[in-house]
């Protein structure tokens, strides 16, 4: 009896648990929320709700007197909703009018001057003016400026269009100065001149010094002004080996005390000998303009070369000299 009732039993209990979900269904709900079954379907697209209304570009809503330095008071790339001029940019394409400025790339590649307007120039002048002092009254002209303060600097700033703002030559620094504006006795000068090399320029007299070893412009200054200060001091020194040094180690070819210098005189003694002269002291004789007409062809003839201006000079002061012409 117990084996034929078990479908039987299984029956009911199906049937009473269906009775009793719909049941539950229908029943109505006092103070709690109905839930939806949970559903595995995906809202369509067309049944989303419809995206915010795009909002009019800043353009349409400035003003005339809008003030242009709180809209770019930095620089930032170019954005076409606030920028109030019609700019166009990039190839024209068959040969009509080239790209306007909404989602014109080549616009945003290059950096622009819309933060440095006048206005904001003036304003930052004007922030500036607190911080400043009134230029020296006794600076009135180039010629003092260059004694009071003789090194140059110079440095450069770059515009480009890249993956950085930053250029690697604007890092460079050069230095300039002039040698007569140093402290310099005719050793250090002439030690100076030897240690530079062809930094040096002998028509002006500007000792040039440029660097570009450091990453930044500010470390490259001060490598600069490291470098001018051993060149200084270390020219000043006088090392042992020079006091040894020969006319023909000279770097240049001194008159004084010269080969040169000793020959004339003994010719010009012998000279006036001959004619039964008074003779004259050696200090006149250097003196004189013949002499010294010969002592600047001469020096001008070792330290320049042979040329046909050095040698006409150096021919026409020895007959001069000798009263030959």
């Amino acid at each position: 009896m117990a084996a034929p009732s078990l479908p039987a039993w299984l029956a009911l209990q199906t049937r009473g648990r269906t009775l009793r979900a719909f049941s539950t269904a229908v029943s109505p709900v006092t103070g709690a929320p109905r839930l939806s079954p949970p559903t595995t379907e995906r809202t369509s697209r067309h049944e989303r709700p419809p995206r915010r209304k795009a909002l009019p570009p800043r353009t349409e809503k400035m003003s005339v007197d809008q003030d242009w330095p709180s809209v770019y008071p930095v620089a930032a790339p170019f954005k076409p909703s606030v920028v109030p001029l019609p700019v166009r940019m990039g190839y024209p394409v068959k040969m009509g009018a080239p790209m306007a400025k909404e989602g014109n790339l080549e616009l945003l590649k290059i950096p622009n001057f819309l933060h440095l307007t006048p206005v904001a120039i003036k304003k930052h002048c004007e922030a500036l003016k607190d911080f400043c002092t009134e230029w020296p009254a006794a600076l009135d002209s180039d010629e003092k400026c260059e004694k009071h303060f003789p090194i140059e600097i110079d440095t450069a700033d770059y515009v480009s269009s890249g993956p950085s703002i930053r250029n690697p030559k604007a890092r460079v620094v050069t230095l300039r100065v002039k040698l007569s504006s140093l402290n310099l006795d005719d050793h250090a000068k002439k030690k100076l001149i030897k240690l530079v090399g062809d930094r040096y320029c002998k028509s002006t007299d500007v000792l040039t010094i440029k660097t570009d070893r450091c990453p930044l412009k500010r470390q490259n200054y001060d490598y600069a002004m490291y470098l001018l200060t051993v060149l200084y001091h270390e020219s000043w020194k006088t090392e042992e080996w020079e006091k040894k040094k020969t006319e023909a180690d000279m770097e240049e070819y001194v008159w004084k005390d010269s080969s040169s210098e000793k020959n004339i005189l003994e010719t010009l003694f012998q000279i006036k000998a001959a004619e039964k002269n008074p003779e004259l002291s050696k200090e006149e004789l250097l003196r004189t303009k013949e002499v010294e007409d010969y002592k600047n062809s001469v020096v001008s003839l070792k330290n320049e070369g042979d040329n046909e201006h050095t040698l006409s000079q150096y021919k026409e002061s020895v007959k001069r000299l000798l009263h030959l012409t």
